[in-house]
């Protein structure tokens, strides 16, 4: 499907509609070093560099998850996984905030098409964070739309956004109506800045908040899925069974894959230390010491076992929603568990790599110590807490029910 008349005459935005996945993957690449080189600085800042913001919006990686209608890649979805694994090879911290902002181009698909046109009728390079905790909202139905407040945490790359995806609870009274997310432009909502944080500091997931500001009901989405009545407008018009995957699966894979970069670059840098090293205090070769074999292997191990995991999911889903087939709840909790077992083994890896390492861990003149930092700290994400994740499979798998409206 052809982009709208209107922004191909806009000569200032390009179309990424003929960049194929392989082109995409390639790209992602090349930005490896640059990524890389400017991890520092966007650590320091605790938000995206304008150089890096600028080399994701030029190589078109932000619009890969886009519909082509609107001049966006729509690649295949199995790259939700690869691309931000790639990026995070260069910069974790970058390759967390590109899953979470890149991600809702893909959701913005679901909304009505006055939505879409809203942000990308304006601007198809516009970025979008969100807060998606929905008890952290609470929204009112009024007249033509919704009355939106809240707090919401972890708003990932917002510093560099335009617009929010802002998830609340609807009450009429004291009865929980509907469960919603709600698109909120940058003048309607308060940056806090509270980042300041042992590890992923370069991902600026600051808070936001709101009260009582109005939101047009184009641009409010019920997330209620199991209400008779559900739908999303969006796919009336997309119809690519990318945009069909539902997040509460493998939606925390995006993330996951950034992190598992982390995990296999702390496994290049600590290899090529232990390969150049003698231990301080005999002499010997270090990489001739079997235990350190040993660890390296386990570490190794660990890391390919989570990446092929998720990478194997990942494609499941979308083959899965080619042939429309759909999940159920057992499905959705399966793959949860797996993408919170995942990055447990991938984070074990960085934990074995920094103990073998020893003192020589903890300079920050090293790269070691800041993936220990960053692994750590990305563990205390929702989709990667074990209880979370665990319990309610264990639940359903032993007959029990779980009950969410929005999974």
């Amino acid at each position: 499907m052809n982009a709208p008349e209107s922004i191909i005459q806009r000569k200032s935005f390009k179309s990424f509609q003929d960049v194929s996945y392989e082109e995409a993957v390639q790209r992602a690449k090349d930005l490896i070093p640059l990524l890389s080189a400017e991890q520092d600085q966007t650590e320091k800042r605790t938000y995206l560099t304008d150089t890096v913001v600028s080399a994701l919006q030029e190589s078109g990686l932000f619009r890969y998850q886009q519909p082509k209608m609107w001049g966006g890649m729509e690649v295949d979805f199995r790259g939700f996984m690869e691309i931000p694994y790639l990026l995070g090879l260069g910069c974790p911290s970058t390759g967390w905030v590109f899953a979470n902002i890149a991600s809702h181009n893909r959701q913005l698909a679901q909304w009505p098409m006055q939505a879409q046109e809203d942000i990308w009728g304006e601007n198809p390079n516009a970025l979008i964070a969100s807060g998606v905790a929905y008890v952290q909202g609470s929204g009112k139905r009024v007249d033509g739309g919704m009355l939106l407040s809240g707090n919401w945490g972890f708003s990932s790359g917002v510093d560099v956004c335009e617009w929010n995806m802002l998830s609340c609870v609807v009450k009429e009274g004291d009865t929980t109506v509907d469960w919603c997310v709600c698109l909120v432009p940058r003048s309607d909502y308060e940056i806090i800045d509270d980042w300041q944080t042992m590890g992923m500091r370069g991902t600026g997931s600051r808070s936001v908040k709101c009260q009582d500001i109005f939101v047009p009901a184009h641009r409010v989405l019920s997330m209620n899925v199991h209400h008779p009545d559900h739908e999303f407008p969006g796919f009336k018009v997309h119809q690519n069974s990318m945009f069909k995957v539902p997040t509460s699966s493998v939606g925390g894979n995006g993330i996951a894959g950034a992190m598992i970069a982390n995990a296999k670059m702390m496994l290049e840098e600590t290899t090529n230390w232990i390969k150049s090293k003698s231990t301080s205090y005999t002499g010997a070769k270090m990489s001739a010491i079997p235990t350190l074999q040993m660890k390296i292997a386990t570490a190794d191990g660990k890391i390919e076992a989570a990446y092929d995991w998720l990478t194997a999911n990942t494609v499941e889903a979308e083959i899965a929603y080619k042939n429309n087939i759909k999940f159920d709840t057992p499905t959705k909790l399966r793959y949860k568990r797996n993408t919170a077992m995942a990055m447990k083994m991938a984070n074990e890896a960085v934990d074995i790599m920094h103990e073998l390492l020893g003192a020589n861990g903890i300079y920050e003149k090293n790269s070691f110590e800041r993936r220990f930092r960053d692994a750590h700290a990305s563990a205390g994400h929702m989709v990667f807490n074990l209880d979370a994740q665990f319990i309610p499979f264990g639940l359903v798998h032993l007959g029990g029910e779980f009950k969410s409206p929005t999974m």
